[in-house]
């Protein structure tokens, strides 16, 4: 399994990109999609998680109600909406994939929010 994240930059604060991450392999649509992230000097902390069926998210209580997470199986894509960006957000992202007792992580994209 491979994951390739996509999408971060250079944000304005108040910004709304979206990360991408697309898997390759075949266990994409059986797995849980996470994002985590890893500020400068932090541990990796827990941003978004959603189920194989899309039909279970769960969520950091710094970027509730600011960030969704969905995917699309027929992709082998998981996404991070992400708005009302703060200079707090600030870091490099991971996608992760977990089934049973495999799991996978991608090299991140790292999104830096200006204020």
């Amino acid at each position: 399994v491979q994951l390739q994240a996509s999408g971060g930059g250079l944000v304005q604060a108040g910004g709304s990109p979206r990360l991408s991450c697309a898997a390759s392999g075949g266990i994409f649509s059986f797995s849980n999609m996470g994002w985590y992230r890893q500020a400068p000097g932090n541990q990796r902390e827990f941003v978004a998680r959603i189920s194989p069926a899309g039909g279970s998210t769960n969520y950091a209580d710094s970027v509730k109600g600011r960030f969704t997470i969905s995917r699309d199986n027929a992709k082998n894509t998981v996404y991070l909406q992400m708005s009302s960006l703060e200079p707090e957000d600030t870091a490099v992202y991971y996608c992760n994939l977990q089934r049973l007792r495999e799991n996978y992580w991608g090299e991140g994209t790292q999104v830096t929010v200006s204020s």
